[in-house]
């Protein structure tokens, strides 16, 4: 998990960036910033539960205050 939380960090940054690229070379003439900026909201959709998967195999462990307390 240390390893697939920055990559997929980081392509989701790039996933911005190349919508940003496109919205303003493209001036709306093709579809892909809409395509761009949906592989944003998948790549962060899979992040979370990617997490959630790990944190239910044990993977990773939470921190904070108990729930005991």
């Amino acid at each position: 998990m240390h390893v697939i939380v920055p990559i997929a960090f980081i392509l989701i940054i790039a996933s911005m960036a190349s919508a940003l690229y496109f919205m303003m070379h493209d001036r709306g003439t093709t579809k892909r910033m809409a395509w761009s900026l949906a592989s944003r909201v998948g790549l962060s959709i899979m992040l979370f539960l990617s997490i959630l998967f790990a944190n239910w195999m044990g993977w990773i462990q939470p921190t904070g205050i108990p729930f005991g307390r």
